[in-house]
């Protein structure tokens, strides 16, 4: 018989074995890695089985899991029953359970684990996505259940964590919406259980370390969204802060309530990795206002695959601007008859690109451009390894952008400071009765 005092809301995830696969998601200090640890010793204790416990990087092993591990051990009283061996890191209960523990930047070692019941990735969302696809391979036993335990602190929507277990825009998956997690606090969702926590759920934490984090809202918010909240999301400065969407049949009727609209298509170029991507964008040239009507997102696609797909711009005869990389593409299109030219490039344009299309007051994108908003919506800045924004450079290869960026080759958006110090100048009208010089 083990007494030992746990958090509430972690109560019910300690004996739930149903699912295959366990996803936990949370901010800092809400103890869901000491949890995760606690229900895996209880398991190794009554079955008999081979833990593996896996990290990106081995060496960091020895701080965090393997250590708690021990201080989970020793405060349960079970240091005389449970061995904890520190080279090579591996505990051994005595039924004959062991935890092994490895780390993803020394993968050939992994080839030598069999009969592997219960595999525990901490920090997941630090592993390859090819890693994790590695391990469930390596998941395999001829007789007992198997487990996957995934514990991580949110980051941004674009990592596979988030893909692979709520939502994939681009290629249309979806599992679950993960603000319905943050409301109902723990889901499964086929043969997976869901569990988000924070620090609330931590009823050992000191009320200073929630203060700290709550200081953190007003000097890093994205770093408050993670770390307090628990909530995945946009992590950096957004290049697009005006950018919104809208549903298609109102964008149209705001397009044709312009005066005299700018009309422009914008193309990049891509094939395996990347996309090609075309975009028809329409200018209200005295609100400021740029619309995203219509879309193309697709790869793998040959030039002469590109060129039925795209043959209502032949017909139309409607001018393209498209990615100047790329002449002989170019070439071959208006061989077919497209009224195709390439952009203007220039030492500086890309940071010259990213100024212009700031200077919208509003970027509105029809809801039937789906890759184009799951791009530009959270658009954010690179950032250098001291964590300052790179200007010139965006955190994703943003196809859509691009597109965007050289259909308005050649039209300059009004810059609002320039306009401002003009109007703040001083007018050269001599004062009234004034001697004239």
């Amino acid at each position: 018989m083990i007494e030992k005092e746990v958090n509430p809301h972690f109560e019910d995830f300690l004996f739930d074995w149903y699912q295959k696969f366990q996803f936990l998601v949370g901010g800092y200090g809400s103890s869901k890695s000491y949890h995760v640890a606690l229900k895996i010793i209880l398991k190794l204790l009554e079955e008999k089985r081979t833990a593996l416990v896996v990290r990106e990087v081995y060496d960091t092993h020895r701080d965090s899991t393997f250590s708690l591990f021990e201080e989970i051990i020793e405060d349960m009283d079970l240091s005389r029953k449970i061995r904890c061996m520190g080279s090579p890191m591996q505990i051994r209960f005595p039924n004959g359970s062991k935890i092994i523990f490895k780390g993803m930047d020394k993968p050939a070692k992994l080839k030598s684990i069999n009969n592997v019941s219960l595999i525990w990735l901490e920090e997941c969302s630090e592993i390859k996505y090819e890693g994790f696809k590695e391990l469930m391979g390596r998941l395999r036993h001829p007789s007992l259940k198997l487990h996957m335990i995934l514990s991580t602190n949110p980051v941004g929507e674009d990592n596979w964590t988030y893909k692979h277990f709520f939502q994939d825009r681009i290629n249309k998956r979806y599992v679950l919406d993960d603000k319905d997690l943050y409301r109902e606090r723990t889901m499964v969702i086929g043969d997976t259980y869901y569990h988000h926590s924070t620090a609330e759920d931590n009823l050992f934490l000191p009320e200073s370390y929630i203060e700290q984090l709550e200081e953190m809202k007003e000097y890093d918010p994205d770093l408050y969204r993670i770390a307090r909240k628990g909530r995945f999301g946009v992590n950096g400065v957004r290049v697009l802060p005006q950018f919104t969407k809208m549903e298609h049949r109102e964008v149209m009727k705001a397009i044709n309530r312009i005066e005299k609209p700018l009309f422009r298509v914008g193309g990049d170029w891509g094939f395996v990795n990347s996309y090609n991507a075309f975009l028809r964008l329409a200018v209200d040239t005295e609100k400021q206002i740029l619309y995203i009507y219509w879309e193309y997102y697709k790869r793998g696609k040959t030039d002469d695959e590109t060129i039925v797909d795209l043959a209502e711009f032949k017909n139309s005869g409607e001018r393209i601007i498209a990615d100047s990389a790329e002449p002989k593409t170019i070439k071959y299109f208006k061989k077919q008859d497209f009224n195709m030219v390439g952009a203007h490039k220039f030492p500086g344009s890309v940071l010259a690109n990213i100024k212009k299309i700031k200077r919208f007051k509003k970027i509105v994108c029809s809801d039937a451009c789906e890759n184009t908003i799951h791009e530009l919506e959270d658009l954010v800045f690179k950032k250098d390894k001291n964590g300052d924004v790179i200007e010139d450079e965006l955190a994703i290869d943003a196809h859509t952008f691009d597109a965007m960026a050289y259909g308005l080759d050649g039209y300059e958006v009004i810059d609002l400071k320039d306009e401002a110090q003009k109007q703040a100048r001083p007018t050269r009208q001599r004062p009234s009765g004034g001697r004239k010089r």
